[in-house]
């Protein structure tokens, strides 16, 4: 269990925490990811949101072949190259 002793701090008209690394990772935690925030009996609880994996379909909807399509290597020898 890893455990960090933090400030609670201004946030615009709000109040945050910010969760250290350590501690993030441990949650599997990541940037932009939803998670749940509730409080229960003077305690506050960050709950991961469970997501569900992408399928095919979805995946190959966010594909941008002008991003990812292409010849991957460049046409010449780099370096010491023989074929």
């Amino acid at each position: 269990m890893t455990e960090a002793l933090l400030a609670i701090k201004h946030w615009g008209n709000n109040l945050g925490v910010r969760l250290p690394g350590a501690v993030a990772r441990e949650a599997n935690f990541h940037a932009d990811q939803q998670v749940v925030v509730f409080a229960e009996a003077g305690r506050v609880i960050i709950s991961s949101v469970d997501e569900a994996p992408l399928t095919l379909e979805q995946r190959l909807s966010r594909f941008d072949p002008a991003r990812h399509g292409g010849e991957a290597m460049a046409g010449t020898l780099l370096g010491a190259e023989r074929w």
